[in-house]
């Protein structure tokens, strides 16, 4: 059965974005370095689950055509949002642990990935729905931003499965939460 996991970068003050929701901190850094980790990581996703600015970043800033394929993607949001034409996009609106399960059965024993944002991998942190973190911590600073994953309150210790370091600085942490 597969697990849900949050993969993702920050800088080392803990921001996934800046105050626009741009990455222009990470893509300076390029992709290249990361490439073969993603790949490895995208192996396993069957399902994934993004926030709507995630989606809307997405389909403003990357080029044709939709990178997931046929991957289903379930879209959290309040409102009327495009639709990917050929792409399996599912808008939902309300709890997470409906979208969730939805996921999990949608991929059909490979992993659920939460990308994004910070507080959608916080809903399903808060609602014991989160399994794995996959961090990738980036050497810049920013200062202030949007958060990592802001939770409701403290979580138990995660279990370090193991790290990976990159030539750039970077680092990822692979933790269990417990």
């Amino acid at each position: 059965m597969g697990v849900t996991q949050y993969y993702v970068a920050s800088t080392i003050d803990g921001f996934i974005a800046d105050d626009n929701d741009r990455i222009d901190w990470l893509l300076q850094f390029g992709f290249e370095t990361f490439q073969a980790r993603y790949d490895d990581f995208m192996d396993g996703v069957g399902a994934i689950v993004m926030g709507s600015a995630t989606y809307e970043y997405i389909l403003g800033e990357v080029a044709e055509p939709w990178a997931y394929g046929s991957i289903p993607v379930w879209v959290l949001t309040s409102r009327e949002l495009p639709i990917v034409p050929g792409a399996d996009i599912r808008f939902h609106r309300g709890d997470v642990t409906i979208a969730h399960s939805a996921a999990l059965e949608a991929a059909a024993g490979k992993n659920v990935w939460v990308m994004g944002g910070g507080n959608v991998a916080a809903q399903f942190a808060n609602a014991a729905r989160l399994d794995e973190l996959f961090l990738t911590i980036v050497p810049v600073v920013l200062g202030s931003g949007k958060r990592l994953l802001p939770l409701a309150g403290p979580t138990a210790p995660l279990k370090l499965l193991y790290t990976t370091p990159f030539p750039n600085g970077a680092i990822e942490l692979a933790y269990r939460l417990t």
